[in-house]
């Protein structure tokens, strides 16, 4: 019997959504070091999106995206060998990121905030080219039609105050580094983390609790309620 072209799409277009949502690192193959293409990409962008610090979404499996993935196995109960395998990748897919438990705008804030993970440190910046710490929240929270004041220790004015045990993603995160008082700060992604502008290391994820930033921290304050 002879089959229609609507059969012929439907069938094209199951195999298309399989390919979709199918591991990209499945029981035949895992992504893993060295490895590159779209595959990639995908579970950078996924880890993105958890909070793991993946790197840029170049699709380059390297030490960065592997360390993600260590910290995503560690986290869930994984074996942790930094190899997206079947069982890793069944996980990563299913896993609903913290920021959706937010409002849609602290997740948007927070989802935007990730996107220039890795953008380098540049004192006084305030654009994708190179930020500051606050240039680089004063960027997020306009870009998502917040306006902030241009400095960490003016930000810590703006909102209110949040007990450390009731931060929310999307709240402001403060600390004391180079000089007294509210002199870096961050946006809260939860979790523990938080993602920031730092010297060293331009635009990344930390976890609250780290020894350094612990030991440094003065505060929070919601703009968004």
């Amino acid at each position: 019997m002879k089959k229609s072209k609507c059969f012929k799409w439907t069938v094209i277009g199951l195999l298309g959504v399989s390919l979709i949502w199918g591991s990209p690192a499945g029981a035949s193959a895992a992504s893993q070091l060295g490895d590159s293409g779209d595959e990639v990409i995908i579970i950078q962008e996924r880890l993105l999106n958890l909070g793991y610090n993946a790197g840029i979404q170049d699709g380059l499996f390297g030490y960065q995206t592997q360390a993600a993935v260590e910290a995503f196995q560690a986290d869930y109960g994984l074996a942790v060998d930094g190899i997206v395998g079947e069982d890793t990748w069944r996980v990563l897919r299913t896993t609903v990121p913290q920021v959706s438990r937010g409002t849609a705008a602290t997740a948007r804030i927070v989802l935007t905030a990730q996107r220039y993970l890795g953008v380098p440190y540049v004192w006084g910046g305030a654009s994708p080219g190179g930020f500051d710490c606050s240039g680089f929240t004063q960027y997020v929270f306009a870009l998502n039609g917040v306006s902030l004041p241009r400095t960490a220790d003016m930000q810590f004015g703006v909102g209110i105050p949040v007990r450390y045990d009731q931060l929310q993603p999307g709240d402001l995160v403060y600390f004391s580094t180079y000089e007294p008082g509210p002199s870096h700060n961050g946006i809260y992604i939860g979790g523990g983390r938080f993602i920031s502008a730092t010297s060293s290391r331009g635009v990344v994820i930390d976890r609250l609790d780290s020894a350094y930033w612990d030991a440094r921290y003065v505060g929070a304050r919601r703009v968004i309620r």
